[in-house]
């Protein structure tokens, strides 16, 4: 039935929850908790408004579509990701490919960034993906002030380290692309039955030709095992190393 002329506005979804009233840090850690525990296939306006106990048009006013909720998941990880930052500072940077070698700290503080956000990303695996997809939809001036600060950050580093602006530019894609790629490299999938206790059936080898594929079968078991922040940080020197 058509709603009648002169009735009224439209009543406005209370945003007022089982947790008392919303917050745009209220929904953004609700649908980050929903996700690390379901996956992104889980996170809808619906579903996350059962999850806080309003109506999912209550959530509109903090994240006025789906696409701007995904932002405001990444932009959560960059404010984990400072607060780790915050809560390190001055604390020792983890080991390096040469501990003995005395850097400069800049490069110090390289190394700390880095740490952070790998950590920041095996705590919320399932939030990862959108580190890359979020970054090739959404334009630079249109991220979250969090991601900005992040590379405004290293940005300013860079400069610390006495690098012109198109050798910091330089840099700055390839500290993103090693730290993003080692990231996703870490939390790949490969272990095709979990209960399994013999590695080859754990990974799944019997289901590889093994004429067609005899170095990967080969290199499956190495290659499933995590490099660590020893990993990270040793080809982030080799990285700094060649640029600077």
């Amino acid at each position: 039935m058509a709603k009648e002329q002169g009735s009224g506005p439209a009543r406005r979804a209370s945003d007022r929850g089982r947790y008392g009233r919303l917050s745009r840090e209220r929904v953004l850690a609700a649908a980050l908790e929903l996700v690390d525990r379901e996956g992104l296939s889980a996170l809808s306006m619906r579903r996350l408004g059962a999850e806080l106990g309003v109506e999912a048009m209550a959530l509109y006013r903090y994240a006025p579509s789906k696409d701007a909720l995904l932002d405001g998941l990444v932009e959560a990880l960059y404010l984990e990701l400072e607060d780790r930052l915050d809560s390190a500072s001055g604390e020792p940077s983890p080991r390096t490919a040469r501990p003995t070698a005395a850097a400069p700290e800049w490069r110090t503080r390289l190394q700390r960034i880095a740490l952070a956000t790998y950590e920041v990303a095996l705590a919320h695996p399932e939030v990862v993906p959108l580190l890359a997809t979020r970054m090739l939809a959404v334009p630079l001036a249109r991220r979250p002030e969090a991601v900005l600060r992040d590379h405004e950050r290293v940005l300013a580093l860079l400069e610390e380290a006495g690098l012109d602006e198109n050798r910091a530019a330089a840099v700055f894609r390839a500290f993103t692309a090693w730290l993003l790629g080692y990231v996703s490299v870490e939390l790949r999938a490969m272990v095709d039955n979990p209960e399994e206790s013999e590695p080859a059936f754990r990974l799944g080898l019997h289901r590889m030709p093994s004429q067609d594929f005899p170095r990967l079968r080969e290199a499956a078991p190495a290659l499933a095992e995590h490099g660590g922040p020893e990993g990270l940080a040793a080809g982030l020197d080799a990285l700094l190393d060649r640029f600077a």
